[in-house]
């Protein structure tokens, strides 16, 4: 189905010639013929644009009822009779700009509500929404066009850059962010690293945590994911990265841009990802090491040395793809020769 209505009410209809230039993509038909929104391949109507993602989904891509779709030039062929191709060589992509046609990220348009507790010292834009129960700090500086929703805390001294979003129950401290952050539901950014050292009696005493946490333009935190502030010097993450629900990013980590750091991961302090880092879910990485640029991380691993710029690392302790799946066949091969040998015996 498309966009639910209820919660995602669609700018439409909207001109062909608009949504080309958004996309930047090609087609040949009435550059004011309208659309109404976007749909799944398999139930998108006459009037509503679909896409296709990869070569398994052909088959609906025949029996398609969208207005138009949009694919790779070759794929065109395969398209019903009355259907519009949108060609592009990157399909996800020029989707996912049509889509923003019809749905764009909201902006704050100066709403502030009675219920807010708002420090008369904070900077706020005349164009932030600030919702209700929200609380923003002393000195706080907040940009034009931000979203603080409902219970959302903004500690003294944040700044958050232009058209940023914090989500309800989010919370944010010690940080300096860019433009255009986003801080889902229940997110913890610049709360005190797990940092302490032990007396002899056997207690522990927190060592002082007092550095920031910088976020770059365009991050995004998900839901109940935590980013510590720095111990001494700060915790950063680069712009455009993307950390997904229920990660943790300990004191004085440095993410560069355009890492994706997937559910579950935990990063101990002071570790090092270069830029277009991928971690896959479940991923534990060790304290003080670094990750090369580009590397990836396969889901559940554990990284306890350096990482080369590039490498395709899996398993627990992490080692490079091939010599993992090596390992793994020849495990294979002893467990069923060693089966075999147990049969003939019992024979």
């Amino acid at each position: 189905m498309a966009a639910h209505p209820r919660f995602f009410p669609g700018q439409g209809p909207q001109p062909l010639a608009a949504l080309l230039a958004a996309a930047e993509a090609q087609a040949e038909g009435d550059a004011e013929r309208r659309f109404s929104g976007v749909a799944a391949l398999a139930e998108a109507g006459p009037d509503e644009i679909a896409y296709l993602e990869t070569a398994k989904h052909r088959e609906a891509l025949s029996a398609t009822r969208a207005g138009a779709v949009v694919l790779r030039e070759g794929e065109a062929a395969l398209l019903p009779p009355g259907c519009l191709g949108i060609i592009s060589a990157m399909p996800a992509l020029a989707f996912a700009r049509i889509a923003a046609v019809f749905h764009p990220s909201p902006r704050g348009m100066g709403q502030r509500h009675a219920a807010a507790a708002i420090d008369p010292s904070a900077q706020i834009d005349p164009s932030a929404d600030i919702g209700p129960f929200a609380v923003i700090g002393a000195a706080a500086e907040i940009g034009a066009g931000c979203i603080i929703h409902a219970h959302a805390v903004v500690g003294p001294g944040v700044v958050l850059g232009e058209n940023c979003t914090i989500h309800p129950h989010a919370s944010i401290s010690n940080a300096i962010c860019g433009r255009g952050v986003v801080l889902h539901a229940g997110a913890r950014v610049g709360n005190e690293g797990f940092g302490f050292t032990p007396t002899p009696q056997g207690r522990f005493v927190t060592m002082p945590q007092l550095g920031a946490v910088l976020l770059g333009d365009e991050v995004e935190v998900g839901a109940n994911a935590c980013i510590d502030r720095g111990a001494l010097g700060d915790t950063v993450v680069g712009r455009a990265t993307r950390i997904d629900n229920l990660a943790q990013l300990g004191h004085n980590v440095r993410l560069g841009q355009g890492c994706v750091v997937v559910a579950q991961v935990g990063i101990s302090g002071s570790a090092v990802l270069g830029d277009w880092v991928q971690v896959a879910g479940q991923v534990g990485i060790a304290g003080h090491l670094h990750i090369g640029d580009r590397a990836r991380i396969g889901a559940q691993s554990g990284v306890i040395r350096d990482v080369e710029p590039g490498a395709d690392m899996l398993g627990s302790p992490a080692l490079p793809v091939r010599v993992k799946m090596r390992e793994i066949a020849t495990v294979q091969r002893l467990a069923a020769a060693g089966l075999k040998t147990m049969s003939k015996k019992d024979n």
